[in-house]
């Protein structure tokens, strides 16, 4: 079989760059190749992409989209004719879009993955200009793909029910997917240096994290006001912990800056949260004038790194492995995710994990080896953390079953499973 598979999604895997569907295509069509020896994958990339000799070997090959860079500058329905010519010319036994969209002109056998409907499901997280460019996408491209597609993969059973739910999708043209995690106990003795993390971002030997972008969906905001609510609680076990906030900015993230302020004004007794800058409750990048002319007045820098909830922005794959492996627990409290990668990480790494009881979150940790809350409810996120910080029986309880549980998703059997898909997508199309 000659299968096609588009990594047009496949960025900068050696930088750190395997977020999202792009993580999804790389670690498939790495365990793919491994795997499978018979069949002949046709890799197509973007002109963009130039790291590509780990795809080679004797069953694969390498296609650029010749126009790809000329792109922005092409109407969609051409683009998309100019793909699905390139396509039809390698003569495919089966194509493989991993992104969502099978090209509207190609014809022949085809799969397609589905990460998550949030664009359908909760237009009210995504910016009116996402919303606008991706008219044509939402209303005919996908539609179209999930139609014409030989089967659909869909990375989680939410995912599997909210296709059916928005499309009508017959349940027997779905299969479920998970994906796999690559990282381990092991990560936690190889991490990079914690005590550089910890000078370089100002962080406390105890604190709860959150890792994710920045973004309305993420409900970062309600986790400060619980976080801020179990510290100002009398006796309180959060005492000396810190809640650390990491990852890219999002859209709409003003409002998160401003809650970060707020809560540790009213934490530490400030009658008037600070602006600018500090604002942001991240590492001090200000030059050395400005660090100067400031002085030292109210502790500075002092003051800045004790503070009880700190945004620390984008962070290294070493360093989040650090942040993870060595965070009291890891709080996802995400209003909606496809499959939430982030949660599977940290119970890999045996990090408590608290989370979201909503969308496909509850499917990732089972029964047993997280703690899932209401993520509307401050009082539910609070007692949570109260509970991993005030039981050593839980803690130990939830390491243990989160690493057992993180064991049952890996990418050999999503290739493996995915491998399968194939197969039957292109006998039945023989039939």
């Amino acid at each position: 079989m000659r299968i096609g598979i588009d990594c047009r999604t496949i960025l900068n895997p050696v930088g750190g760059e395997r977020a999202g569907v792009g993580y999804y295509t790389y670690y498939l069509l790495k365990s793919l190749l491994a795997l499978d020896k018979e069949n002949t994958y046709v890799l197509f990339f973007d002109s963009r992409f130039k790291q590509v000799d780990e795809f080679k070997q004797e069953n694969s090959e390498i296609v650029f989209f010749p126009f790809y860079q000329y792109k922005e500058y092409l109407p969609v329905a051409y683009s998309q004719m100019l793909i699905s010519a390139v396509l039809a010319q390698k003569k495919l036994d089966l194509y493989h879009s991993p992104a969502n969209v099978i090209p509207l002109f190609y014809s022949r056998p085809s799969v397609v993955t589905i990460h998550d409907l949030a664009i359908y499901k909760y237009p009210k997280f995504f910016p009116i200009k996402i919303l606008n460019r991706q008219i044509f996408s939402t209303k005919v491209l996908i539609p179209r793909s999930l139609a014409r597609a030989e089967k659909i993969i869909a990375v989680s059973k939410n995912t599997k029910t909210d296709i059916i739910e928005e499309f009508g999708i017959p349940e027997e043209k779905i299969e479920v997917i998970y994906e796999g995690v690559t990282v381990g106990e092991r990560d936690c003795e190889e991490k990079t240096e914690f005590n550089q993390i910890k000078e370089k971002y100002g962080i406390n030997d105890k604190y709860i994290l959150f890792l994710g972008t920045i973004e309305p969906r993420k409900n970062i905001i309600t986790l400060i006001k619980a976080f801020r609510n179990l510290l100002l609680a009398y006796d309180s076990p959060a005492q000396g912990c810190q809640l650390i906030i990491a990852g890219a900015e999002g859209w709409s993230n003003q409002p998160v800056f401003e809650a970060i302020a707020d809560a540790n004004a009213s934490i530490v007794g400030l009658k008037k949260r600070r602006g600018g800058k500090d604002r942001r409750s991240g590492p001090d990048s200000r030059s050395e004038a400005k660090k100067k002319k400031q002085g030292e007045r109210r502790g500075g820098k002092d003051r800045r790194l004790k503070q009880p909830i700190k945004y620390i922005g984008y962070v290294s794959e070493g360093e989040k492995t650090g942040l993870i492996c060595e965070a009291v627990c890891f709080v996802f409290p995400s209003l909606y995710e496809g499959f939430g990668l982030p949660v599977l990480e940290a119970m890999s790494l045996g990090t408590p994990v608290i989370t979201s009881n909503v969308s496909s979150l509850p499917e990732i940790v089972g029964e047993k080896a997280g703690i899932l809350v209401d993520p509307n409810k401050e009082a539910e996120i609070s007692e949570a953390i109260q509970q991993i910080l005030t039981d050593q029986g839980m803690r130990e309880s939830l390491s243990v079953l989160g690493r057992q549980r993180a064991k049952e998703f890996s990418w050999e059997e999503c290739a493996r499973r995915t491998l399968a898909v194939y197969k039957k997508s292109a006998e039945s199309k023989k039939k």
